[in-house]
């Protein structure tokens, strides 16, 4: 299944707040418009708000309430930084956003752990085969990473 196309930042939000909805869980979303208020905007000059090509960059930061814990940054260059437990998923493609939330929160989402070198790995599958994984310390395990040990 592939994931649904979400062209922009303002339809990634919708896209997650259903998916809040369907998992029951609180969402906040704060919205920073303008090419002065974006984070990957410093280049910039003072007082501008728009892009060189004269459009408005859009960028959001959604928290989600519930466990595990979740922040996602949709950024305008079609991109999102989500951070599960404190672990942090660079560079996740805008439209896999939903997918990675989904295995997240039906409990496909698992940590592996390794003996040699010791230490740990977030593992999120998503469908059509696409896997995630970013290495885990080997203290700060928070409880509900604990509880996914495989």
């Amino acid at each position: 299944m592939d994931p649904v196309h979400l062209p922009t930042t303002e339809a990634a939000v919708a896209a997650l707040r259903v998916t809040a909805r369907e998992f029951n869980l609180e969402i906040e979303v704060t919205h920073d418009i303008g090419a002065d208020r974006t984070s990957r905007r410093t280049a910039s000059a003072i007082g501008a708000i728009t892009d060189p090509d004269g459009s408005l960059p859009h960028e959001a930061y959604v928290e989600l309430g519930g466990s595990p814990r979740i922040d996602v940054r949709l950024f305008p260059e079609d991109d999102a930084l989500i951070t599960v437990e404190g672990v942090a998923f660079h560079d996740v493609p805008r439209d896999e956003v939903i997918p990675f939330l989904r295995s997240c929160y039906s409990g496909l989402a698992h940590v592996r752990g390794k003996r040699f070198p010791p230490g740990y790995r977030l593992v999120v599958p998503l469908p059509g085969d696409r896997t995630y994984k970013e290495f885990l310390p080997m203290i700060g395990l928070t409880p509900w990473l604990s509880a996914r040990v495989r």
